[in-house]
C-alpha cells in the first residue's frame, strides 16, 4: 500500500501511468439554442440555434478524464466507417489521444447520442447507435489492436455501456491478459455483462446497476442516515462472492459512495454542491479510482478521492472532464492523507 504525504506529489505521480481503457465509445453531439415561443404546429418548444458542439463521450470521456489527470489514455474500441466515426477519430487527435487501439467497422455505426439544449436546460437527447455485441470477427480485429498495448499498462479499465464492445468472451480474456502481467483493472460495468467480470480488482457499480445486477430491489438507504447500511454491505458481500473481486465501490449519487473489501468497509458522504448535470460523474469517478489503484492507495483515500472528483464534474452542463487543479484544491482543503 502507498502512503503519500500530500497531495501534489499524489498528483505528480498520476502523471507518470498509462491506463488501457476497453469499451464503448461514443460522439456526445449538442446543439445549443434559445426559446422565445412555442410552435404553432405542435405544443413543442422552438429552438433558436446558436452553437453545435462536439465531444469525445462513452469510454473516450473517460480518455479525457485520465489525460486531464496528467496521465497518460490508451484507448481501445470499435466505431464505424462513418462521418460519425471520422468526426471521432478526429476529435481524439485533436486531443492528442492515440487512435492506435480503435477499430473501424462496417457493419456498425459510431454511437451518437445528441443532446438538444435550451436556456441552459436539456430539452431532449437523440440516441443513434447499435448495441448488438461484437461479431466475432470485430472481436477478433480488436483483440489484435490490444495486445501489443498491453504491455504499457499500469491498470485497465472496463467502461462498458451495454452498446456491444463488451462481450463475456472479450472480458474473460483482457482478463486472463490482465492477471498474468500482473495489471489491475477496473470495471464500470452495465447490466448485460454485469455478472461476468470475474477477478477484477475493482468493482465499480453505481446503486441501480447494483439492484438490476444482483435483483435485490430492496437495497435503499434513509433520507437523512445510513440506517441500512448492513443491506449494502451484505449486497456487496454477495456481489463478492459471485465475482471474486477484491474492491467493490458503490457510487449512491447524493448520498456519497460505499468502498469494501474484505476486511473493512466505508460509507463517504458526497459534499454538498449546485448539481447541474450528473452526466459524465460515472466516468470521472472510475478515472480517478484506477490512478488511485495503480498507485496501490488505501481503499478509503481512493474513494474519498473519486467521490470529490464525481461530484465537481455535476456542477457543470454536460459531459464534461474533471479539471486536476480544481480536484487538487478542493482535495487538498477537503481530505486527509
Amino acid at each position: 500500500m502507498q502512503i503519500y504525504s500530500s497531495f501534489p506529489k499524489l498528483f505528480e505521480d498520476f502523471r507518470h501511468l498509462k491506463v488501457l481503457i476497453i469499451g464503448d465509445v461514443m460522439l456526445d453531439a449538442y446543439v445549443w439554442g434559445s426559446v422565445h415561443r412555442i410552435s404553432p404546429e405542435a405544443p413543442v418548444p422552438i429552438l433558436n440555434v446558436n452553437k453545435r458542439e462536439n465531444r469525445l463521450g462513452g469510454s473516450a470521456n473517460v480518455a479525457l478524464n485520465v489525460q486531464s489527470l496528467g496521465a497518460i489514455p490508451i484507448l481501445c474500441s470499435i466505431i464505424g466507417e462513418d462521418a460519425s466515426g471520422e468526426a471521432f477519430t478526429q476529435l481524439l487527435t485533436e486531443s492528442n489521444i492515440s487512435t492506435n487501439g480503435i477499430v473501424r467497422s462496417q457493419s456498425r455505426p459510431t454511437t451518437v447520442k445528441e443532446r438538444i439544449i435550451g436556456e441552459g436546460q436539456q430539452m431532449l437527447r437523440i440516441d443513434a447507435e447499435h448495441n448488438q455485441v461484437l461479431s466475432a470477427p470485430e472481436q477478433e480485429m480488436l483483440q489484435k489492436a490490444i495486445q501489443p498495448l498491453l504491455s504499457q499498462a499500469d491498470v485497465i479499465i472496463f467502461q462498458d455501456y451495454d452498446k456491444g464492445v463488451l462481450s463475456k468472451s472479450l472480458i474473460k480474456w483482457v482478463q486472463q491478459q490482465a492477471e498474468q502481467r500482473n495489471i489491475p483493472t477496473a470495471v464500470d460495468p452495465k447490466r448485460r455483462n454485469f455478472l461476468h467480470y470475474y477477478n477484477a480488482t475493482l468493482f465499480k457499480p453505481n446503486l441501480k446497476e447494483l439492484k438490476e445486477g444482483l435483483l435485490q430491489e430492496a437495497i435503499a438507504l434513509h433520507q437523512e442516515e445510513y440506517e441500512l447500511q448492513p443491506t449494502i454491505r451484505e449486497a456487496s458481500a454477495v456481489l463478492r462472492q459471485r465475482l471474486q473481486h477484491q474492491i467493490t465501490l458503490i457510487t449512491l449519487s447524493e448520498k456519497g459512495v460505499f468502498v469494501d473489501d474484505d476486511q473493512k468497509s466505508t460509507f463517504i458522504p458526497a459534499h454538498i454542491r449546485e448539481i447541474s448535470d450528473v452526466s459524465g460523474a460515472g466516468d470521472t469517478v472510475i478515472s480517478i479510482a484506477a490512478l488511485c489503484l495503480a498507485l496501490q492507495l488505501p481503499n478509503p483515500l481512493m474513494a474519498s478521492l473519486a467521490n470529490l472528483g464525481g461530484g465537481i464534474v455535476c456542477e457543470y452542463t454536460g459531459v464534461v472532464p474533471i479539471e486536476a487543479s480544481r480536484l487538487l484544491q478542493e482535495a487538498t482543503e477537503h481530505l486527509t492523507m
